[in-house]
């Protein structure tokens, strides 16, 4: 039904089962499209591409994130090539001469993992991370932090990129901050455009961060950040392109970012990953394709992988190895906890030899699942004789 969008993806990839879509999600058609129009207008525009692309393409897209993520102030939205531009930004907020008291799990992503534990080397940060395991009791056991201490910075996960586990209840842990002072920050790379999202109740006093790469699938370098209206107090030490200014276009047209939102966005980037998520957003509001939509598809895939399982009757591959506590919320990839790393990199390569591409974190297996698959996967190469 959804294979129509991807078929330079498909094509270019007859014979693979492809279920690595939470890490490299393929991309529709348009993004080709996309960044011929990119080229297209660098050549006719030239340096006055600024002004087109900020007056223009930018707020189409700010405004089509708005929409998915159900927030009312798309102009508080602002662009970095990675995450890891707005992670490092928030930190610079508290300037120098403080140890930062930071909240978070054990299971974020590497970019900022690697970076708080860095920091926290030189004392610039003092971390503590809560345990998202067991996952049925994880909210309150995070919030019951909350209450109980004082954090400069609260840092958590949406969707959970080692297990697939979906915080359910994020207006709860938001509400439980009574610190105004307290900067919260959503990770939602493993959420936006897969897990219905609905920031309307929160967005006055969260930071979201996400982006293209994942089911957005725009490709790699258009990541944004919602800002919440209060920012305009902070002052980032680490500046960009955008620090101190509220308008770059040569004709005084808007950029596009708020007085308080500018000044976190990225420095000079390649906008044609901002062309390609612009074209993905634009086609799915076109076919009316909502996050719903795509998440109902998923979660059939889903249960007709668990079924197959029960086929193989595999030795690590059974339904009881996989992290999951509800799966009707849950992300769009199904983690398999393997007795140690060496066995997950074991049956990863074996799934890769029979042209299965899956992925693995640590001895964590992971299936990702994307709406160009049809079809259950075809594991009878593992069947037991």
């Amino acid at each position: 039904m959804y294979k129509k969008y991807y078929s330079h993806f498909l094509t270019a990839n007859p014979h693979i089962q492809h279920y690595a879509s939470h890490s490299h999600h393929y991309w529709p058609d348009v993004t080709r499209e996309a960044t011929l129009e990119y080229w297209d207008d660098s050549a006719k525009y030239v340096d006055d591409k600024w002004s087109h692309i900020f007056s223009t393409k930018l707020p189409a897209t700010q405004k089509l994130i708005a929409e998915v993520l159900n927030v009312s102030r798309p102009e508080q939205i602002v662009f970095a090539p990675n995450t890891h531009e707005f992670v490092y930004r928030l930190f610079s907020c508290f300037g120098t001469g403080k140890t930062i008291s930071v909240l978070t799990t054990d299971s974020e992503f590497y970019s900022f993992d690697r970076q708080v534990n860095r920091l926290s080397e030189d004392k610039i940060v003092s971390v503590e991370k809560i345990a998202t395991q067991p996952f049925d009791n994880f909210e309150d056991r995070f919030i019951e932090k909350i209450t109980t201490n004082h954090y400069d910075m609260i840092f958590l996960s949406h969707v959970f990129f080692n297990s697939g586990m979906v915080v359910k209840d994020l207006k709860k842990i938001v509400d439980a901050v009574k610190e105004k002072n307290t900067m919260i920050v959503i990770d939602g790379y493993h959420g936006f455009m897969a897990v219905p999202t609905d920031l309307s109740a929160i967005e006055e006093r969260i930071f979201y961060i996400a982006g293209s790469y994942k089911y957005a699938q725009g490709g790699e370098g258009a990541c944004f950040m919602v800002v919440p209206p209060h920012a305009e107090s902070l002052r980032p030490l680490y500046t960009g392109w955008f620090a101190g200014f509220t308008s770059l276009a040569t004709d005084g047209g808007n950029t596009g970012y708020s007085r308080d939102g500018y000044r976190f966005a990225g420095s000079t980037m390649d906008f044609s990953a901002l062309y390609r998520l612009n074209a993905v957003l634009s086609l799915f509001k076109k076919e009316g394709l909502t996050v719903e939509k795509i998440h109902a598809h998923v979660q059939k895939m889903q249960k007709n992988f668990r079924n197959h399982l029960l086929e193989i009757d595999h030795n690590y591959l059974v339904e009881k190895n996989i992290l999951s506590v509800d799966y009707d919320n849950h992300g769009h990839f199904l983690t398999f906890a393997m007795p140690s790393p060496e066995h997950a990199k074991k049956l990863h390569d074996e799934l890769r030899a029979i042209n299965v591409w899956t992925d693995f974190r640590g001895s964590r297996l992971r299936f990702g699942f994307g709406i160009y698959q049809n079809n259950c996967i075809d594991l009878s190469a593992l069947k037991k004789s």
